[in-house]
């Protein structure tokens, strides 16, 4: 079964939708836009690390539930440090 590869940008937003529901795309749009002042879909790793804080600052101005903020950061913590294939170990990846 052949799996389709998301786009960062649209993993952010799956993510997100979980926490703000359909309102979700248009609250990353603008995290990206006004922040890292680039098109959403061409975000990436970096531009993620960097959006977090003010991600963090939006969201805790919606709730009052810091459990739910730092479930939230978590989760895209995750997709911004994606885990490594393999250890290295002398220059090789052992799996």
């Amino acid at each position: 079964m052949a799996r389709t590869t998301e786009s960062l940008y649209e993993r952010v937003v799956q993510t997100t939708h979980i926490y703000l529901g359909p309102a979700a795309d248009r609250f990353i749009d603008r995290q990206v836009q006004n922040h890292i002042h680039k098109e959403p879909s061409t975000l990436n790793e970096a531009d993620l690390i960097l959006l977090i804080d003010w991600i963090r600052v939006a969201v805790s101005l919606l709730t009052d539930d810091s459990e739910i903020v730092e479930e939230y950061i978590l989760q895209l913590e995750r997709l911004a440090h994606p885990k490594p294939i393999g250890k290295v170990h002398d220059g090789y990846s052992q799996l």
